[in-house]
This record gives C-alpha cells, structure tokens and sequence, in this order.
C-alpha cells in the first residue's frame, strides 16, 4: 500500500473519521448489550459520525444508541433520516413524505436519542430505487418538503439538511438549501450516480453511499464476489469487503462511509480502511470494472447499510 489517504472529511460544519458507522443492523434481532457494546467500541475507535432513524426498529435503534453513548461525546455527528415510518405490513416500512410527517419524525429522533438538536438530518425521497414508491398524498413536491426542512433547521432541531435516494436534478434544486450531504446507492458495481457523486464532490456537498458493497440479494451483484476485487484483496493482504471500501474512499475526496455491522471484528476491519489507500496500479484495475447499476423494481426498503 501507498501513503495514507486522509483519514477525516466533512460533513456540514463537522470534521468527522471518513469511515462512520451504520446504525440499522442493531435491531431487536441483536442483544441489547450486544448492540451497546459495538456501538462504544465504535466510538471508542474513534467514529464519530453515526447513522441512524427512527423507523429503524420503530425507535429500538436511536434508544440503544442514546443507552450507549449518551451522554454523547462533543465530537460525535449522528446523522438521521426522514421519509418513512415503521408498518405492520408485509414490507416493515410505508411512506411518510408529508411535511408534517417529515417533522413528526424528527420529534421522534429527537426523544429517542435525548437531544435537543440532531447534527443532520437526511431527506429520503422516494425518487431512486430500489426501494419503497409514493402515491397518492405521498407524492409530496420536493420545495414543499424543503420548506419544512428549513423551518425545522431555524427552530434548532436539525442542525443540517440532507437529501436521499435523489438524482443528480433533485440534488441541483435542494442545493439552494444549504444541504450538506447526498446519501445514494452507489459502489464499485454500481456506479449509476457518478453525475451525482461529482456535483457534491464541486458543491463540497459530503457523498454517503449506501449499499456500498452491492448486496446478497437475488440478482444483485455483491462487490465481494468480484474476481478483481479479490484478486487485489489477496494481493495487498486485505478483505474484498475492505477493497470495496477503501475503492470508494479513493474515488472521491468527499466520500464518506457508514458501513454497518453486528460484529466486533468486522467494525474493527471496516474502521482499518480508513487508513488504507490502494495502490495506483491496483486502483486503476478496480476503475476498469464494469457498473452494473442495480434493477428497478425491487420491493424492499433498502437503506444506508451493507
């Protein structure tokens, strides 16, 4: 390997660790203490941008963060979402785009974690897939839910704005709200956004690609299954995991990662990538892999987590 690549980004008005954590694997399926312990060993290895919601478990996740870590360390961003509520149904998540749902959740965040304020907060659309679909009421104009955003932004319960699962237009027309980061599907096989990756990458906007790794499921490619990702894993003594990790750190200087986990020693193989940088040659190889962007019409509500 090379010279580290640098180890810290920003996201808004915070310096944070490049490679954060993603909250949403730690539901009800995990033991309690389980889950509080990698969430402090996550922060005591210094991560200090955490991704969480409060549709995630139906508030479980934000009350074993606020158990973990509260009270929080002055460092840490926790980073959470709006767009969605927690159902009973077949699929464990329903729409919620409507400006007073939008505000509804962040109430909720705000009472689960025990802040006063949430660092950001990100705006799910429902524009990208693969993933849940509005109608109906639910098919909310991007300025008005902006609007509410803002307002919750000048009353001091959001520090930040965010947008998700948004094309490279929708990012254009929410840029005049000040929005600090982009979260998309995005990795070495899915490399769809790139128009998107490098407006935030000019506009400074931080880029957080969920599925960073591609994924398990059914007709959807997983980065670690690749031959030239573990071809180059073998090479420089690494996990393709952490090959398709540190690709996406070296691809863009506003790239930030959230990869989640249940496992201590995989949070400890994900926090090393922070300090990887592949090797040029290697680098090169990796760009040369064909995207293969992920099907429409998968119908599950995937999110910020490998």
């Amino acid at each position: 390997m090379t010279d580290h690549a640098p180890t810290t980004g920003r996201i808004g008005d915070h310096t944070v660790a490049r490679v954060g954590y993603g909250a949403m694997q730690l539901e009800d399926r995990v033991p309690f203490d389980d889950a509080v312990a990698v969430l402090r060993r996550a922060v005591d290895r210094g991560v200090n941008h955490i991704d969480t919601a409060s549709f995630y478990a139906d508030g479980e996740v934000n009350r074993r963060i606020r158990k973990a870590l509260a009270p929080y360390p002055d460092d840490l961003v926790i980073v959470s979402k709006v767009g969605a509520a927690t159902d009973t149904g077949p699929i464990p998540l329903r729409p919620a785009q409507r400006p007073a749902e939008l505000r509804a959740a962040v109430e909720e965040d705000l009472e689960q974690l025990g802040l006063e304020r949430i660092p950001v907060v990100n705006l799910r659309r429902l524009d990208l897939g693969p993933g849940l679909s509005a109608h109906g009421d639910q098919i909310v104009d991007l300025d008005d839910q902006l609007a509410e955003m803002i307002a919750l932004r000048d009353e001091g319960k959001i520090g930040a704005i965010g947008v998700s699962a948004v094309p490279e237009g929708v990012v254009r027309r929410a840029l005049p709200a000040g929005i600090v980061c982009v979260q998309n599907a995005y990795s070495l096989l899915d490399r769809s956004q790139e128009a998107t990756l490098e407006l935030c990458a000019a506009e400074g906007v931080a880029w957080v690609p969920y599925f960073p790794l591609g994924s398990a499921l059914p007709l959807l490619p997983s980065v670690t299954d690749n031959p030239e990702v573990v071809s180059v894993a073998g090479e420089i003594g690494a996990t393709p995991a952490q090959v398709g990790l540190a690709w996406l750190l070296a691809h863009s200087p506003n790239t930030l990662l959230i990869p989640g986990t249940r496992s201590p020693a995989h949070l400890d193989e994900n926090i090393a990538v922070g300090a990887m940088t592949l090797p040029p040659e290697a680098i090169a190889r990796l760009d040369a892999v064909p995207s293969v962007p992920l099907p429409s019409g998968v119908e599950a509500f995937l999110d910020a987590e490998d």
